[in-house]
This record gives structure tokens, sequence and C-alpha cells, in this order.
């Protein structure tokens, strides 16, 4: 299969890295406006540098989109147009109004997928088996500030990937939001089937974390993204007080993870549903609906800001005299 990536940023290279490492990938295709930065990427992975995006649609089977987010619906449009199996990565679009348009143009018998790379970590099919009736969910992503990050904020970068896990990880019969923060750092308090779950995320943190917790009325389930571990503490047999000290025994157990690179076993799915014609796993829908509710927090966040501004006297704020 002759395969294409669209833009080779940051992501960019790293699908170009992984495609070159696949053994179903024949020839590799790169194209980007950035023709030098193209050309060094290809002598590194081999690969072909397209000198226009038609000239790579034509020699392509299956293309990753890696351009900038305000790009996604107009590239991905061309690429559609070419009826070619296509992986947008994360999010979809820009705006909902754009996903929503590009949705709609997307024919039923092509492959179209949005790069929530999460959703292919080495934990989740196993905390999919674990999980049945969580009480509590909490999931913390927190990252130092990068540069290259640029138009959107923490909760369309970094929060919108465990927005997919949660309304993927569970049946969702009615949810509700609050949220605050602001570009960099958010927070976002959801009602899922009356149960809280918890969601943070931080471009302003000086250790990264990559987090969740989950809890159900008889253990509690660890998860590290980053280590690709899960630990499922349960109930203590014996809660006691020994002279004015709390005790308990507990157990705690490691699950065993098949690690694994996430964006590997992405790509690798991707391909395969390019050439049997399944519906990769996450879908444009999806992809819309993740956008959907970025927007909703984002919204939600900035009146409650706004709000409370306005709201706290001016002699009471911090630094008045």
């Amino acid at each position: 299969m002759d395969v294409g990536v669209i833009g080779v940023g940051a992501m960019g290279k790293n699908h170009a890295r992984v495609y070159s490492e696949l053994k179903n990938v024949d020839n590799l295709y790169l194209f980007d406006l950035n023709t030098k930065a193209a050309e060094e990427l290809g002598k590194k992975f081999d690969a072909h540098v397209a000198g226009s995006m038609k000239e790579l649609l034509d020699a392509c089977d299956a293309v990753s989109l890696c351009v900038p987010t305000p790009y996604h619906f107009k590239v991905s449009g061309e690429v559609i147009k070419h009826h070619i199996p296509l992986l947008i990565e994360k999010p979809i679009c820009l705006t909902t109004e754009e996903a929503t348009a590009l949705v709609r143009s997307i024919p039923e018998d092509l492959v179209v997928g949005v790069g929530h790379i999460e959703r292919f970590n080495a934990i989740i099919p196993e905390l999919a088996q674990i999980v049945r009736h969580p009480c509590y969910v909490e999931i913390c992503r927190h990252n130092p500030g990068s540069a290259r990050v640029t138009g959107s904020t923490v909760v369309e970068d970094l929060m919108i990937h465990d927005i997919d896990l949660v309304f993927s990880l569970i049946p969702a019969k009615s949810w509700s939001v609050q949220s605050a923060g602001n570009a960099d750092v958010a927070a976002a308090l959801f009602t899922i089937n009356d149960n809280p779950v918890y969601l943070s995320a931080s471009r302003k943190a000086s250790k990264k974390v990559r987090s969740i917790l989950i809890e159900e009325e008889t253990f509690t389930v660890e998860g590290d993204f980053m280590h690709q571990e899960i630990y499922i503490h349960r109930k203590p047999g014996k809660i006691s007080f020994e002279d004015a000290r709390y005790t308990q025994d507990s157990v705690m157990e490691k699950v065993l993870v098949n690690q694994v690179e996430p964006l590997k076993r992405e790509l690798s799915t991707f391909l395969d549903c390019a050439g049997s014609g399944k519906k990769f796993p996450v879908t444009p829908e999806q992809g819309l609906f993740n956008l959907q509710v970025c927007e909703k927090i984002t919204s939600s966040f900035l009146k409650l800001y706004k709000h409370v501004v306005t709201r706290i006297p001016k002699d009471c704020r911090a630094g008045s005299n």
C-alpha cells in the first residue's frame, strides 16, 4: 500500500516514522508547503517528496492529514474529493460548523477516521474489560507548555483526548458539564448517568501527568497512560483502630498490559480499515461530538470567568489597596 502524509510538523514527523516501520507500507509520500522540511524528512525515512498535494493524492492509497487545525476542513475536502481513505489528526476541524459540513461531505463507502491516539493506548482495552459501573472517574492530563500549539485552547489540545475516552468507555444515557479555566488551564466536571466525571488539563505544568482513576463500589482502578500500567485496589478485608491509628489490610493487583506504541497501533488499524473498507474506530461523527463537547466546555468557563470578574467588587480583588 502506498501511503501519504500531508504536513510534516511534529505529528507529521511521527506519522512518517511509524509508516516507514510498517511492513504493509510499500511507498511513503510526503507533502508540505515547507519543501525543505519535507525533503529533510524524506531523506531520513526514504520517502518520496511530492511537488504538490495533487501529486501525492494521485500516488497514494491512504493519507494521514497532519496540517495545523485551521486547515483541516479545506485540505480534508480535497482528499475526500479524490475518494482516498483519510485519517485526520484531532481535532477533526477548527469549529463544529466546519466539522458538520465535513461529515456531511463524506461518502458512505469512504473510510475516514479521526486520530484520537489515546483510544489506541494499550491500557484502554484492559480498562474496557475491567470497568462496569463507575461511580467516579478522574483523568488528569498536564503538560509543560509547548511552542508548537497555536490557535486552540488546552481543551481542544489536550482535554479532547479524555473527552473521547470517557464517552467511549461509559455508555452515556445523559450528561451535562460545568467548567472553569482559561486557554492554558481548564477543569471540567461532568455528570454522566448521575455520576461525577472530572477532567483536568494544563499546559502550564512542570511535570508531565497522564493519569486516570476510576472508582466502583468494590474496587478502585488507577491507570498511567505514559507507562501503560494499571493497578486495581480492592476494598480492605479488615479495618481497625490500633493505638488511635487507622489501619487497613487491602489488596492491590497489577494488570498485565501488552505494551505497544499507541501511534503504531492507530496507524496499523487505519491501514487495515483502508484496505478492508471497515469503519475506523474513531469515526468522523465521534470526532464532531468530541469537538461539540469541547466548545461547550470553553463556552461555559469563559462565561463563568466573565461573570465572576464582573461580580467581585473592585476593592476586594487581589492587588487592590
